[in-house]
């Protein structure tokens, strides 16, 4: 066998020079391709604040339809993504790893994706043909899917496939920008891209073909740029919303720093009023959401195909949502922005509703699916399979029994002292100003959370800790309160522990080196509860 290396070929990914022999239990067929595999529905939102939905919670009914799908199968509520950044996170959810090893840590670094194989090689290999409709921002291309309809949150990728009543509203959305509209949405719901991958996803379920499928639906929303057309537009007013958690005075410089941009952006005076705006735009598109996922879900019972398929619900990370006077994202690792919606539903399954018996991350899609699907997990893959949760059987190993995240390319962090370089000039424009990729992911900040106690720390040394239990929304850092000195010590070695256990196991040549493979004691873990 062949050693592994970096392929010069293809510097978006690291890949097998030569393929190890892959183990296979007694009568199992890892390149089955036979009909009898369910389906696999990948539902995905772009920036959607996991705490928003009235079963979670949220005093308003945003979601009406995915909260009693919900209850039809498992719903994490522990759920976290490994990075609240859109491609470090997709990239996770593909290759179950974090971005310190997959180096995916910011939005536009998809060529140095970095791993063994992916689920887009996994499901291929076990016979699936491959959907992507709606928003990619991974590090596959639109040609590694059998059949792809693309969009970015401006609009289609293929403007010529779309009629002029579309085109003129992704001309809407192109103007818009990264902003908010005050006004509702021209042309109607079905000009939205949430409708439209709904159609494309119909178009492609109805393509004969005898294999089973993975569809990856992928709404570009609630992401902004904040917009909804009637009648959702002023479903939920911005006068009667819930009152956000205060301004973020007290959550440290990195949260001050991003509330001063808005300000300069809209004024001080104005700022407040269109942030209840980009709640209320917010809000309404979940609904608009939340109406064509009950419409795919129609369609395929009436296709028979609601007993054969497993369906997955997350989001890659959240959203402010005017949570601390605050929208999008940017700052930190809070549990706006961390924590994501997570729901499992088909054919094994059982409906628990709400599981809080341990911790999920998206890194874990990949492992539970190749347990699900009898088939190897590839090597450098650092989620854990959720299966054993999922079925209430016995499975490959145990859940994770803490949470972790990490975000930042590393460097500094910016503040008002410093002079923008260039390519930070003009994000002031109002539309334009970029809450994350050119500034505010500058540095580099790790998360854990044991039970109910969570602790953040950077590479300046700087640390908050929360007791989420009676502190949901972090408004009390208890970092330097003596009475929690012992607390503060056992989550710095367990963050300490974790990123060592995080030490990617890739590229160490498997014909010359034999990898055992880890498993943390969870005796010393605690649970999620």
């Amino acid at each position: 066998m062949k050693a592994m290396h970096l392929s010069m070929r293809d510097p978006r990914s690291y890949r097998w020079s030569g393929k190890a022999k892959e183990s296979t239990r007694r009568g199992e067929k890892t390149m089955d391709k036979r009909r009898d595999r369910p389906n696999i529905l990948l539902i995905m939102t772009d920036q959607q604040a996991e705490r928003m939905r009235k079963s979670r919670g949220y005093p308003l009914d945003t979601m009406p339809f995915l909260d009693a799908l919900a209850g039809q199968g498992v719903q994490f509520t522990n759920a976290y993504t490994a990075n609240p950044t859109c491609m470090p996170a997709r990239v996770s959810l593909f290759t179950g790893r974090y971005s310190s090893c997959h180096q995916v840590r910011c939005n536009t670094s998809d060529l140095a994706a970095f791993y063994s194989k992916d689920l887009l090689d996994v499901l291929k290999e076990a016979g699936y043909r491959t959907a992507l409709c709606g928003k990619n921002h991974s590090h596959r291309r639109s040609e590694a899917f059998d059949f792809c309809r693309q969009n970015t949150h401006w609009g289609s990728s293929d403007p010529k496939r779309e009629n002029q009543g579309r085109q003129s509203f992704d001309r809407f959305l192109r103007a818009l920008e990264n902003g908010v509209s005050m006004e509702p949405s021209p042309g109607g719901v079905e000009a939205q891209l949430p409708y439209r991958n709904v159609s494309d996803a119909l178009e492609f379920i109805d393509s004969a073909d005898p294999r089973p499928f993975f569809l990856w639906l992928s709404f570009a929303e609630p992401h902004n740029p904040y917009q909804v057309p009637t009648p959702y537009f002023n479903l939920f007013p911005p006068d009667s919303l819930p009152v956000p958690t205060p301004p973020c005075a007290g959550k440290g410089m990195r949260f001050s720093w991003l509330r001063a941009q808005w300000e300069t952006l809209y004024g001080k005076e104005r700022c407040d009023a269109v942030i209840r705006r980009c709640r209320s735009n917010y809000l309404g598109m979940l609904r608009l959401i939340d109406d064509q996922i009950r419409r795919l879900m129609d369609e395929m019972e009436k296709r028979g195909l609601q007993n054969d398929t497993i369906v997955i619900f997350l989001s890659d990370h959240g959203d402010f949502a005017g949570e601390y006077g605050l929208v999008r994202k940017g700052a930190d690792l809070p549990e706006a922005l961390v924590r994501i919606p997570m729901i499992w539903k088909g054919p094994g399954i059982e409906a628990k509703g709400d599981y809080e018996g341990c911790f999920a991350n998206i890194v874990d899609v990949l492992p539970t699916l190749c347990e699900a699907l009898r088939v190897s997990v590839p090597a450098g893959v650092q989620g854990r399979s959720l299966w054993s949760v999922l079925t209430g059987r016995r499975g490959a190993g145990k859940p994770e029994s803490i949470a972790y995240s990490e975000a930042g390319y590393g460097g500094d962090y910016w503040s008002d002292e410093d002079e923008l370089p260039p390519v930070c000039r003009g994000v002031h424009k109002e539309g334009a100003f970029d809450c994350l990729n050119s500034i505010t992911q500058s540095g580099q900040v790790r998360m854990v959370r044991k039970g109910q106690w969570k602790l953040q720390y950077d590479m300046k040394a700087q640390g908050h800790l929360y007791d989420l239990g009676t502190d949901p929304f972090e408004e009390h850092d208890l970092w330097r309160d003596p009475t929690c000195e012992k607390k503060k010590c056992e989550l710095l070695e367990v963050l300490a522990q974790k990123c060592l256990q995080l030490t990617d196991t890739l590229p160490v040549p498997p014909d010359r080196f034999a990898v055992k493979h880890f498993v943390p004691n969870d005796g010393k873990g605690g649970s999620a509860e």
